[in-house]
C-alpha cells in the first residue's frame, strides 16, 4: 500500500462510529421558498411544512427572500445575506421548495443557494446536513425542479432524504384560510416532513464522522508540514 495513505485511518472502519452526546435540544429546520408572489404557492407549502416539523417536534426558521439582492449585485454584509447565511449556520436540516418556472427552478430560489458558499472560514455551512425537496406546479405534474434541487443538494454536500413533494395545480390544494386541502398530495408532505425529522435525528450527532474524508485529513496535514518546515527555516 502506499505510504501516501497514512492519513487513512482504518479504525473508522472497525464497526463503531465515534460515540457522541446526543443532543437534546429540537431538531432545527431552516425552510426556503422560491417565489415574492403576495399569495406565493411554494411559501404556502412552506408554511404547511412548519406547522408539520413543528408538530414532530422540531423548531423552525422560515426566511423571506424578499429583498435578497442578487448573487454578486451586493457585498456579502448586506442584512438580508447575512440574515440567509444565519439561518443556514443555525439549522441541522432544510426544506427547499420552488415553484416550476420554464421546466426549471425559479431564479428567486436559485439566488438564496448561490448566497451561501461551500465554506465560511473553517466552517462548512451546509456539509452533512439533512434536506427534504419539494415543488409546486401551475399545470400537470412534474418533478424536474426536485430532480435539480437533488443535484444542488450533492453538490452543497447535504443528505437529501429519499422521499420528496410535488404538488401539481397548486392553486386547486389550498383554501381560503391558505390552508392546504386533505389529499394524497397533502399525505406525501407528511411523509416528507416526518420523514426529514427522522433523518435529522439519526445523523445530526454524526455529522462530522459521516463527512470526514481521506483528501481533506491528508490536504490539512500537508499544510501544517509545510507551516512547520517554514518555520525550521
Amino acid at each position: 500500500m502506499s505510504e501516501e495513505l497514512h492519513n487513512l485511518d482504518l479504525s473508522l472502519f472497525d464497526g463503531e462510529s465515534p460515540k457522541s452526546r446526543a443532543s437534546t435540544h429540537k431538531p432545527r429546520i431552516l425552510l426556503l421558498y422560491g417565489s415574492t408572489r403576495e399569495r406565493s404557492f411554494s411559501r404556502l407549502l412552506v408554511e404547511e411544512s412548519a406547522r408539520l416539523l413543528e408538530h414532530f417536534g422540531a423548531e423552525t426558521r422560515i426566511f423571506d427572500p424578499s429583498g435578497l439582492p442578487l448573487p454578486d449585485d451586493a457585498p456579502v454584509e448586506h442584512p438580508n445575506v447575512q440574515a440567509l447565511r444565519d439561518l443556514v449556520l443555525w439549522s441541522e436540516g432544510q426544506v427547499w421548495c420552488s415553484p416550476e418556472r420554464h421546466g426549471a427552478m425559479s431564479a428567486v430560489f436559485k439566488a438564496q443557494i448561490d448566497w451561501i458558499p461551500l465554506a465560511l472560514g473553517a466552517v462548512r455551512p451546509t456539509q452533512g446536513k439533512t434536506l427534504a425537496v419539494m415543488q409546486v406546479c401551475g399545470g400537470s405534474q412534474s418533478f424536474n425542479v426536485v430532480n435539480q434541487l437533488r443535484v444542488l443538494g450533492r453538490w452543497m454536500r447535504m443528505f437529501t432524504i429519499p422521499n420528496q413533494s410535488s404538488v401539481p395545480k397548486a392553486y386547486l390544494e389550498f383554501d381560503d384560510t391558505n390552508r392546504m386541502k386533505p389529499s394524497p398530495y397533502y399525505d406525501r408532505l407528511v411523509d416528507v416532513m416526518e420523514e426529514l425529522v427522522k433523518f435529522t435525528l439519526l445523523l445530526r450527532d454524526r455529522k462530522d464522522f459521516l463527512v470526514d474524508r481521506y483528501s481533506e485529513r491528508k490536504e490539512t496535514a500537508e499544510q501544517l508540514s509545510s507551516r512547520v518546515n517554514q518555520r525550521s527555516i
